[in-house]
């Protein structure tokens, strides 16, 4: 697939703005400044700006634990989401929610979500609701490989083949569940094949090459546009940190995570772009340089805006029960 230079330059904006995002953000955690559990994207970049580069704002995404990246790909402000990883009243959901809790339906985003698969029933949902109301969007589940073994994965694959409904279930397959390899859980060794159960298409993209997914990803929301319904996408990348900030990376082979390393989904798309002609050094630098005045500027707002107000501790709760003492 061959991108102009224009769509070149943005996809290495998103793409830099994620891997700038979350090593600014693991830097903070490392140093005392901004607490929480989280689950950083950096490596798997390609996928999310690859999918999400062939989405409209009216397109919905649903999204996992480890969501920053899909986010940003998806349009969602920096400065706002810092704000909330920052628990500040300025954040998406007003510094109540965190990482987990992004939400922003003016995107089509669905929010990022601590369950497992969680989001996979979420995004089937609202693809129903595309149907029903012939309006012509698509929805994407991304997903994590353990998460194929979830039933609401199988529920929500069955049903949208049955339905024929307009989704994308893409799953970042970076080869390992927290700790444990995929192989020692997974029986197949590409999860795409999974889809034959339920009559649907699939494709395995390179999920450390952006032109590779945009191209696999463009197919398949073009053929759910137009009534072709569901595709099951299995991208193949890496996480280049831990599971979660703190995690020591111990039960990973240094040789293997090399490997990997070698295949950063940035260096790849600024050779091809480079290589080709299609844009110059020079301007990729002075992306990198607005990027990260952008990032820095995120993390003195965040610092400087006020915490959720404690009267506001009942505000926006959908469901309770109990009393307040």
């Amino acid at each position: 697939m061959q991108l102009t230079h224009s769509e070149l330059l943005d996809a290495y904006r998103r793409m830099r703005t994620i891997r700038a995002f979350e090593l600014k953000v693991n830097e903070l955690v490392v140093g005392g400044r901004m607490s929480g559990f989280l689950h950083l994207y950096a490596g798997e970049e390609a996928v999310a700006v690859g999918v999400c580069r062939q989405l409209r704002d009216t397109d919905y995404v649903a999204s996992t634990h480890r969501g920053h990246g899909h986010c940003i790909a998806k349009g969602l402000s920096v400065a706002k989401m810092m704000a909330e990883l920052y628990g500040r009243a300025t954040g998406y959901s007003k510094g109540k929610g965190g990482s987990m809790h992004i939400v922003d339906l003016d995107k089509g985003m669905l929010g990022t979500n601590g369950i497992v698969g969680a989001g996979i029933p979420l995004a089937t949902g609202a693809a129903l609701s595309a149907k029903m109301r012939r309006t012509g969007a698509v929805a994407v589940a991304f997903l994590g490989d353990g998460a194929t073994n979830e039933g609401m994965f199988h529920e929500s694959l069955n049903m949208a083949a049955i339905w024929n409904l307009p989704i994308v279930y893409v799953v970042e397959n970076n080869g390992w569940g927290e700790f444990t390899p995929t192989e020692f859980v997974i029986p197949v060794k590409d999860i795409a094949t999974r889809a034959v159960s339920y009559a649907m298409p699939s494709a395995i993209a390179d999920g450390m090459d952006v032109l590779d997914v945009s191209a696999k990803a463009g197919e398949a929301i073009d053929r759910a546009r137009a009534g072709g319904g569901p595709t099951l996408l299995e991208c193949k990348t890496y996480r280049f940190l831990g599971h979660f900030i703190g995690d020591a990376l111990e039960y990973r082979d240094k040789a293997e995570a090399e490997r990997w390393l070698q295949r950063d989904p940035l260096d790849r798309i600024e050779r091809h772009a480079v290589d080709a002609g299609l844009v110059s050094s020079d301007e990729l630098r002075a992306i990198d340089a607005e990027v990260d005045v952008e990032i820095a500027a995120a993390v003195v707002a965040a610092e400087a805006a006020p915490p959720p107000d404690p009267a506001d501790i009942m505000r926006d709760v959908y469901a309770y029960s109990g009393g307040v003492s």
